[in-house]
């Protein structure tokens, strides 16, 4: 068994679905982070049968948006003094921008640059969004 110590302050992102920690990795540009990242998968848990988990010991802006859309279920705890300061839990943002591609070929995105595209989601069962230009579905993937 790998154990891992508490950190000092810092982020922890609880409740990953197992597969996707590496996925939030790089999409948060953790890598870039000078400070110990640590990407934990496949940790046993008793309500999601396997997870992944994330400890960031900096204070560290994320991209909620990116966050919540990837892993929508996420649990943020924010550590302050080794201990548990606040909880969020993340949930399927509703509106998406500057993320998501159009996969339209006819959409004007596709021809012009478009500044802060948005997306807006339709059925949150399965993570759909559509083009706010031409109402086109998409997912991220």
């Amino acid at each position: 068994m790998i154990n891992v110590s508490k950190i000092k302050k810092g982020l922890v992102l609880d409740h990953i679905e197992h597969g996707k920690g590496k996925m939030l990795y790089q999409a948060l540009h953790l890598d870039e982070v000078e400070d110990p990242v640590v990407l934990m998968q496949g940790i046993s848990s008793t309500t999601m049968g396997k997870k992944d988990l994330i400890k960031i010991e900096t204070d560290l802006e994320l991209d909620y948006t990116v966050l919540g859309l990837i892993a929508p279920h996420v649990t943020v705890n924010f550590i302050k003094d080794g201990q548990r300061a606040r909880k969020m839990r993340l949930e399927l943002p509703e509106v998406v921008e500057g993320v998501l591609k159009c996969h339209n070929p006819r959409c004007i995105t596709g021809v012009e640059h478009v500044h802060k595209h948005k997306f807006y989601l339709v059925d949150p069962e399965t993570a759909t969004y559509i083009c706010e230009y031409c109402d086109a579905k998409t997912r991220y993937e």
